[in-house]
């Protein structure tokens, strides 16, 4: 299981997509087996649309808010990965 300071760099590289992103209560789980990491950044929420990026990231929206993202293959995002 990965502890929650590996995903420090890849969180705080996502703060490009929001100036707050640090400042709000993201929670975060992960999926080690299927190795994608969840980002909710506001519960309840209910995606009423969503976006792939190239990267591997999906952004889910409600209305025009960012509430959420998936990274898939998470650990392969890590600056401690090769």
């Amino acid at each position: 299981m990965k502890n929650k300071n590996h995903w420090d760099p890849l969180l705080k590289s996502l703060s490009l997509f929001s100036p707050d992103f640090m400042s709000t209560r993201t929670q975060t789980s992960y999926d080690e087996e299927a190795d994608v990491l969840y980002l909710n950044f506001k519960k309840p929420s209910r995606a009423d649309d969503s976006e792939l990026l190239d990267n591997d990231v999906i952004v889910r929206y409600e209305g025009d808010e960012v509430i959420g993202m998936t990274i898939m293959n998470a650990s392969r995002k890590t600056a401690n990965s090769k």
